[in-house]
């Protein structure tokens, strides 16, 4: 049995943060409370769960929620990634099962402990990782799709299913080496779409929110060198995608529009 600190989206989701939650606890946060368990399973279950084949690596649009830019929890702010290329991270894994079976996650998705997911506290979601074992050598690819873990010894949350692959089920929590998959590198050449030119920051964080929810890749703001705020959208892979992208911000009459090849 796992005994972790563990906070998906129903947690997350105050009324400071996220409005419209009926899920926020009102009650003291205690580790009784939040106690997890495995699920009681026969050998062989446990057999196919340790042999599960690795998520197929595909280019997933962003969740419209769960992307900050910038999220708070127990008074902590954190900071969600642009993108998850180029990530590579070592430390301590844990896992969650029975407790959060079937709860939402971050990407209002519900949680499968059957499957093999993550929680992860910065990197953009959905995204795909490769967790290995430093202390066995096994290795998973899991899909990223939910927040946490909030004990700061710890890197990732894995669901039931990835923790039985990667060996680790029985004793918690393991040493582990985390790297991101960068699905959209095997599409070709990617473009930004430049678009606002707003006097004020808090103007343009606004819109900014507006198009995370509707468009599910990243926008950034930027500064110009007429001391104005843009907003940045992407990187945008494929014609497709771009095409689909510049029409929905065309209705949106933000300015004039500008597509540049990404660096």
């Amino acid at each position: 049995m796992a005994r972790y600190w563990k906070l998906s989206f129903w947690l997350l989701a105050c009324p400071a943060i996220f409005h419209g939650c009926a899920g926020a606890p009102t009650a003291p946060i205690t580790q009784d409370t939040i106690q997890d368990s495995a699920p009681q399973l026969r050998p062989a279950e446990l057999a196919r769960l340790a042999s599960l084949p690795d998520p197929i690596v595909q280019p997933l649009r962003y969740s419209a929620t769960g992307n900050g830019p910038i999220y708070e929890v127990w008074g902590k702010k954190y900071r969600v990634l642009d993108s998850a290329k180029g990530y590579r991270e070592t430390g301590s894994a844990s896992w969650y099962g029975v407790k959060f079976h079937g709860r939402l996650t971050s990407s209002r998705e519900p949680f499968d402990m059957y499957e093999l997911t993550a929680a992860h506290r910065s990197l953009p979601i959905p995204c795909f990782v490769r967790v290995k074992n430093l202390e066995n050598g096994k290795s998973a690819i899991v899909r990223v799709n939910d927040r946490g873990p909030f004990h700061s010894e710890r890197i990732i949350d894995l669901s039931f299913a990835a923790a039985v692959k990667l060996g680790f089920h029985q004793q918690g929590t393991a040493q582990v080496l985390v790297e991101a998959i960068d699905a959209n590198s095997q599409l070709g050449p990617s473009h930004l779409i430049e678009l606002g030119a707003f006097m004020e920051q808090a103007h343009a964080q606004r819109v900014q929110q507006q198009l995370l929810g509707m468009l599910g890749v990243p926008v950034r703001i930027v500064r110009s060198a007429q001391a104005l705020y843009r907003l940045e959208v992407g990187p945008v892979f494929g014609d497709v995608e771009l095409e689909r992208l510049t029409a929905v911000l065309t209705t949106m009459d933000l300015g004039e529009i500008t597509v540049v090849l990404a660096r």
